[in-house]
């Protein structure tokens, strides 16, 4: 028999969509003393939420007479009708929120609406909505939920101890409080308060209460702002390489200020550290994307942690070229720090290059001459692995292959953009795959030729390598190591990519190699050419830099 749900049931039902825990209600809560356009926002909660959760805001306020209407199903006053779905401009919408927390616990608002000389008071729970009362009352709302699903007692069981369902709602807010700099916000946990965060002027300023002090330090602002073709725009903080974590949690995004999944733009994080991160590792920061409301459909998940954009790939390049752009920047400005801190050293062009190089003064040269001639000196090889460099401030270590390995791969990406033809071998490289390889190979022959890496059949799974990319001066090719290193095909990196890396972490200077002093002053001069001179194209780093204060730590000076 086919028979219509009763108000009570379906509110269970839609609230077992939107409250899944104690954080859903804050979250609920928040966003709508937002909507209000409060100024300061208080949460207090007792045992983790379980017991009690109150938010006081000093919004706008709810009329008396439209109080009790608020904790209705489907009773909003940010939509009037069905077109408006199509550019909502609020975090609150469906009308849903205080009538599914009200299904869960039990509700009572107090609210005071601006030029009200009192306030009013109602209590719901369930279906039930008692009468308005007179109440003092602050301006703005405070909303108070008891008893947590003590009416839907299988959820209950399945929450975790206050501890930890306390954490989650701290980590929320202090998250959510990134994208309002502006609004004052306050926690309380069992009557003692945890943290306030002071409104502020700059989103920068309350990166350490969510990423921790050490990596806020380690974050950049993204220079890119503009979001070419979307009148929008794209901000935010961005980790700098070599500081990753082990999973994309700490990606945090807004748009419009929502805060949302950071699977949303996963792959642009993906494609713009390429090459800057090392493989398996993932970087961190926030995003702050503004879009016109029309661009963003918000309609599309019952917590509202989902959104799909009109303009998806525009959107994700936009991202990506922000975030490119941040990292190349930082790397070349990294680089020059790094290798030449003279203030009257600034000019990197290649003409120039030799100024960043000092050796001894050859017969015959005046002192004068020799001591104004130069700021960096190569000093040797260390292990036949690493370059040593001085200034006379610090000193500079090289990893001889990460850095070829990064001069190698633009070329090979050069060679690809340009169409150049590649050099073909006086002596080709021939080789046996058996049949697994032999497939991989073939599904990855396309890109190596792009690259300039001309690859022929010479028999039966046998093959040979006939010409590298023009430019590329391949020393001695590690065939296998190349080969092993394409038939494991590490996720998470855009095929060329991976292919070119590859190709030139096998085919350039090794560790254990011994360079020439000749040779080591080219290296830094080539790898200072380069677009990110600071990484390798597998995220390695190329320098390190040890300088006055960190030399001092070391023999405890400091």
């Amino acid at each position: 028999m086919i028979h219509l749900l009763d108000a009570t049931t379906i509110g269970q039902i839609a609230a077992g969509e939107i409250i899944e825990r104690p954080a859903s209600v804050v979250k609920e809560l928040v966003e709508n003393s937002i909507d209000a356009h409060a100024t300061r926002v208080d949460v207090s909660v007792e045992e983790g939420g379980l017991r009690s959760i109150q938010v006081g805001d000093d919004g706008d306020g709810i009329a008396p007479e439209q109080l009790a209407l608020a904790v209705r199903r489907h009773a909003t006053s940010k939509l009037a009708e069905a077109s408006d779905l199509e550019s909502i401009q609020t975090l609150g919408f469906r009308g849903e929120g205080l009538a599914s927390i009200a299904a869960v616990s039990r509700v009572k608002v107090t609210s005071r609406a601006g030029g009200a000389q009192v306030g009013a008071a109602v209590a719901a729970f369930g279906e039930t909505v008692g009468d308005v009362e007179p109440a003092s009352a602050s301006r703005g709302t405070r909303v108070e939920a008891r008893d947590l699903f003590s009416n839907v007692p299988v959820r209950r069981e399945y929450l975790r101890s206050p501890a930890a369902e306390f954490r989650r709602i701290s980590s929320w807010l202090a998250t959510f409080a990134l994208g309002y700099p502006r609004v004052t916000f306050s926690l309380t946990h069992d009557g003692k308060s945890v943290w306030i965060m002071p409104a502020v002027s700059d989103p920068q300023q309350r990166l350490n209460a969510v990423f921790g002090k050490e990596a806020a330090t380690h974050l950049l602002p993204l220079q890119d702002h503009a979001a070419r073709d979307l009148a929008g725009e794209v901000a935010g903080f961005i980790s700098a390489p070599g500081w990753d974590r082990p999973d994309r949690r700490m990606q945090l995004l807004f748009i419009n200020g929502r805060l949302l999944r950071s699977t949303l733009l996963a792959g642009a994080w993906t494609a713009a550290y390429s090459t800057f991160a090392m493989v398996g590792r993932n970087p961190y920061g926030v995003l702050f994307l503004k879009l016109p409301a029309d661009h963003v459909d918000s309609n599309v998940h019952p917590t509202k942690s989902d959104v799909r954009l009109r303009f998806n790939h525009q959107v994700f390049e936009s991202v990506r070229r922000a975030i490119a752009t941040t990292l190349r920047s930082n790397a070349t400005a990294g680089f020059r720090d790094a290798v030449s801190l003279a203030p009257d050293c600034v000019d990197t062009s290649l003409s120039h290059l030799q100024t960043l190089f000092e050796t001894a003064p050859h017969d015959g040269q005046e002192p004068s001459d020799y001591a104004g001639a130069a700021r960096l000196r190569v000093l040797g090889q260390l292990a036949e692995t690493y370059v040593i460099a001085t200034d006379g401030r610090a000193l500079i270590l090289l990893d001889q292959h990460a850095a070829h390995e990064r001069i190698a791969y633009e070329r090979i990406v050069a060679s690809s953009k340009n169409s150049s033809p590649s050099e073909p071998l006086l002596v080709p490289l021939t080789f046996e795959l058996n049949a697994s390889e032999s497939e991989a190979l073939e599904s990855a022959t396309p890109f190596l030729r792009e690259g300039g890496l001309q690859i022929e059949e010479f028999g039966e799974r046998s093959y040979r390598i006939v010409a590298t990319p023009n430019g590329y001066s391949a020393r001695a090719f590690d065939l296998r190591g190349f080969l092993d290193d394409l038939f494991a095909a590490p996720a998470g990196r855009d095929v060329r990519e991976r292919i070119w890396a590859s190709l030139a972490c096998h085919s350039v200077t090794r560790a254990g190699e011994r360079l020439e002093p000749a040779e080591m002053t080219t290296l830094i001069e080539r790898l200072q050419a380069t677009s990110n001179p600071m990484h390798c194209p597998h995220g390695r780093p190329t320098v390190v830099r040890l300088d006055e204060e960190a030399l001092g730590r070391m023999f405890k000076r400091i």
